[in-house]
């Protein structure tokens, strides 16, 4: 009788083979794995961001890539008395408006409604569940509610294309933010009571919210006033320890600040970009604090282009940020 092996089935563990072996495991994830950049290419990128990760209710009109030429339409030679009448379809090439929105009734990836001026699909950023992958699942969506009938019942097909594909690429958004989620329903449209009840406990949660433009036009600036106290959450584009070493320079001079009533409270990381949080004086309307956020919008600025290795007191301001620091998805 032949002896059994005593070799397992794999590398032995701790030697070359198997960190070899356990290597090539690693990349074969990391393949696979989402982007952890979801919006990168898209300069809409820093609000894409905000509006999946805080905002409350918001939405956007998304500025899609023209379609290519149509397809030559195959029809058959031998003509059928019987055949039923082909439906009608909406013409080739012509798509629904689409707007991006915060989130739907029921957290609903995308819906689409009939509008005075025609069909409009509306897609949610924030959904239940959440995707694995969000830049292929929000491709989906676009591309459904680009094409589907008012009234029809989410089916993604599994679009191949990229975000930038069909969103263009260097279109900003003009967001209109509410104060409340009357936007879900078309004007004139009758709220049954069930869902009325639904509608009035979610315009409960919205707190007072507003996008900031500074004046070097970069990142996404948002100021919510969350009760005791408002907040500023910058979304910045930046790599990020490219703008962690700006904001320990700026912290060791003295200007990690909007000014008097605010104070630098940390920062959080989400879809691979950091956002820097400041706490602020609610009595203070979001247009007073334009002077602060130019001011800090151009000392960063001034941060980030300077180069060369940080000081013993930027380095100590940088461990401190990053003691500070969280990680939302």
């Amino acid at each position: 009788m032949a002896k059994k092996s005593k070799r397992g089935s794999g590398p032995r563990p701790g030697s070359n083979r198997a960190e070899r072996v356990a290597a090539r495991k690693e990349r074969q994830r990391a393949a696979m794995a989402p982007p952890p950049r979801p919006f990168a290419g898209l300069a809409a990128e820093c609000d894409l961001v905000a509006l999946r990760a805080f905002v409350a209710s918001a939405t956007a009109k998304l500025d899609l890539v023209e379609p290519g030429p149509p397809q030559p339409e195959i029809t058959s030679v031998v003509p059928d008395d019987d055949a039923p009448a082909p439906k009608a379809e909406r013409p080739e090439g012509v798509r629904n408006e689409v707007l991006i929105a915060t989130i739907l009734p029921g957290a609903a990836p995308a819906l689409v409604r009939e509008e005075r001026t025609g069909p409009h699909g509306l897609v949610a950023l924030q959904t239940d569940p959440e995707p694995d992958d969000l830049a292929a699942a929000l491709a989906d969506a676009i591309d459904w509610a680009a094409h589907a009938e008012p009234d029809a019942e989410y089916a993604p097909e599994g679009t191949e294309a990229a975000l930038t594909d069909l969103i263009t690429a260097d279109s900003e958004l003009e967001l209109i933010v509410y104060d409340d989620f009357s936007w879900w329903f078309p004007p004139g449209t009758s709220v049954p009571p069930e869902i009325a009840d639904m509608l009035q406990r979610a315009n409960d949660t919205i707190m007072p919210t507003a996008r900031l433009t500074p004046k070097s036009g970069v990142g996404a600036p948002w100021w919510v006033d969350a009760g005791e106290r408002a907040h500023l959450r910058w979304v910045r584009p930046e790599p990020e320890d490219e703008l962690m070493n700006a904001l320990a320079r700026l912290h060791a001079a003295g200007r990690l600040t909007l000014g008097d009533g605010s104070r630098f409270a940390g920062s959080f990381r989400t879809h691979g970009l950091l956002v820097p949080v400041f706490d602020l004086d609610n009595e203070r309307h979001h247009e007073e604090w334009y002077a602060g956020l130019d001011q800090f919008d151009e000392w960063l600025s001034e941060a980030l282009a300077e180069s060369g290795d940080l000081s013993t007191a930027e380095l100590r301001s940088r461990d401190g940020i990053r003691g500070r620091q969280v990680t939302l998805r």
